[in-house]
Formats: C-alpha cells, structure tokens, sequence
C-alpha cells in the first residue's frame, strides 16, 4: 500500500513538473532575448531584471501596488476565459470594465446617503450587472442574427469611452480635476481596507473568491462540463442534447460580469469615483493572461500575479534605471509566444 501511494505520488510530481515546465523554459527564454536587448542598448541586464522581479517584496508599497494591479488583472483574464471555455472571444473586457465602472459610480453617487451594508453591494451588484448587460448585447446578436461576437464585443469598446467620457464631463464632472472626472461615491460605497498605508481594499479578497469559484464552475460542475464540451465539439454536444446557442450567451454575459466586477471595485476600491482612463491596458493584459494559462482556471490567478510583479517591477526599474517601460511588454509577449510555441513542439513530437 505505502509502495502505491509513493508510486502515485512520485506520477503527480512528475505531472506538475511537465506541466510547469513549458512555463519555466518561456519564463527563462523570454528574459534571455530581453538581456540581450538590453546589452544592446547598453544597460545592465541584471540591474532591470532585479528591479523587475523584486520590487514587488522589497517594499511596502510595491507590495500593496502588485496586489493592486493582480485585482483587475485576474478579473479581466476570467472575462476573457470563461467564453474562450465555449469556443467564444470576448474582445470586450475593456468596454466591459468601464460600463461596469459607470454602473457602479451611478449608484455611489445617487444613492450616497444609504448605509454602507446596503450601499456597497449595490453598487458592486450595479457594476456586475452593467458589465454583463454590455456584454450581452454581442451575445444576443450572436444568438439571434449570427453577427461574430469578436467584431462586435471590440466596436463596443469604443462606444464605452464615450459612454464614460459623457457621464464624467456633463452629468456629474468634478470642476476641481483637470480631467474627465466625476464628483466621489458616497462613503459608503467604498470598500473596507484590509491594510490601511498604503490602503489595501478588500476588493482582493473578492476577486480571490470570484477565482475559486469560476475554478469550481468549470472543472467540477456538470453546467461546466456542457461548457467546455460546447467549445470542444459543438455539434457533438448539441446531440447529446446541450443548448449550445444558450451556452454561448451566458459564457459571454459570465464574462462581461467579471469585467463589471473589475470596473467597480476599481471605482469603489481605488478611485472611488468615476475616472476616465481607469481601465488602464487591463484589456490587453487580461487576454494575455488568458493565452498564457491556457485557459487552465487553476494556474490563471498564479499567472495574473506573476505579470502584476512584471507591471510593477517594470515602472520600478524606468523610473530607477530609465530603461524604457516597453521592455516588460516584450518580455510578456514572447512568454506568450514561447508558451504557445511549446505546444507545437509537443505536438510534433507525440
């Protein structure tokens, strides 16, 4: 017996080990074409790659800012993720993430004089809503008319920044900010602080939670189950009787709902009011989060983290070093190209 379970133990180490491995070697070969780079442009390699990998633990606010930046992060790579499950792209996390924002700012600030134990789940209930109501507007024009949801989910997108540019500047714009920018939410409507200098929300909690839980939906439910079979053979779940038209709605309205989540929790955790730009390169950063986990909803929140050390590190080391920010944003695209790249040489050699 205790012959079998070292046996079984010794066959997961080796799982994890192949499994990590891809990610080590894309890691490790993506900062050797970056030094390289580097030394070309005459900086030290070494210098970037410590300020890099290591603001993030060596000071209290590089800390808190990671932790900061993982929060919308993990949030918009779901959003991408959970259709990517139904063989469906969500190219609209960023229209998503604002609409969710605006939700939530209406509400924090119509409703500014409600206590905060029923203020603040309004206004995080309004962002999600918000969010997957943006998102099911693609989703219904998949379903009725047919109309590719990835031309549809990015022309939104652009509506949205004139959605939020309306509501900061004519509705409730703060005269005081120099920017497209609305009057706060009530005090109520912000969220607790888990660390108070500097301020670190609960909103991390919740997206903690938010993971595990879409983890759960996909990898140990049976609605999961006829979600991945959708997007694995479409036709083959149809006949065994799966709503795949349906299955294609909701994965989109789930995903929109996650990035109406990250739009309020920014706006009730960060701004605390309605900020046009807030939706940062949250977008861009959550679809390559999403390739690079592989749309795996175990390893995705570990991925979200690693890239907000990069983001962190990388802001770090151009204000310290003058080495142009730009460079992180290689570094994560040929972590992607190399993770992808992995499964084609897998392929080539079964």
């Amino acid at each position: 017996m205790s012959d079998l379970t070292a046996r079984s133990s010794t066959q997961r180490r080796q799982t994890y080990l192949r499994q990590a491995g891809p990610y080590l070697a894309a890691v490790l070969a993506a900062f050797v074409v970056v030094g390289i780079l580097l030394l070309l442009m005459g900086f030290n390699p070494l210098r970037a790659f410590q300020t890099i990998l290591f603001t993030s633990f060596r000071t209290r606010n590089g800390f808190i800012q990671t932790w900061l930046k993982f929060i919308p992060l993990v949030l918009m790579a779901l959003a991408f993720t959970i259709p990517a499950k139904g063989s469906k792209f969500n190219i609209g996390g960023e229209g998503q993430l604002i609409m969710g924002a605006v939700g939530a700012a209406v509400v924090g600030i119509l409703l500014a004089d409600l206590p905060g134990v029923v203020l603040l789940p309004l206004v995080l209930i309004a962002g999600i809503l918000s969010g997957a109501f943006w998102a099911f507007i693609p989703a219904i024009l998949l379903y009725r008319f047919n109309i590719n949801e990835i031309l549809s989910t990015v022309l939104l997108n652009f509506v949205s920044f004139s959605v939020i540019d309306y509501v900061a500047t004519e509705i409730w714009p703060d005269p005081l900010a120099g920017h497209p920018t609305t009057t706060p939410i009530g005090a109520g409507a912000e969220l607790p602080l888990l660390i108070s200098s500097p301020p670190l929300h609960s909103g991390l909690l919740i997206a903690i939670l938010v993971a595990a839980a879409v983890y759960i939906y996909t990898e140990r439910t049976s609605a999961g189950y006829e979600l991945v079979a959708t997007g694995a053979n479409p036709r083959a779940a149809a006949v065994f009787g799966i709503n795949t038209s349906i299955l294609f709605l909701l994965s989109l309205v789930l995903g929109g709902a996650m990035g109406g989540l990250a739009g309020a929790i920014e706006v009730a955790g960060v701004h605390h009011r309605l900020i046009e730009g807030l939706q940062s390169n949250f977008l861009a950063l959550g679809i390559i989060i999403g390739l690079i986990s592989k749309g795996n909803h175990a390893i995705l929140p570990f991925v979200a983290l690693f890239i907000a050390i990069l983001e962190v590190g990388a802001s770090a080391m151009q204000r310290t070093l003058a080495i142009p920010v730009e460079m992180v944003f290689i570094v994560e695209a040929l972590i992607l190209i190399f993770v992808l790249l992995s499964d084609v040489v897998r392929k080539d050699t079964l």
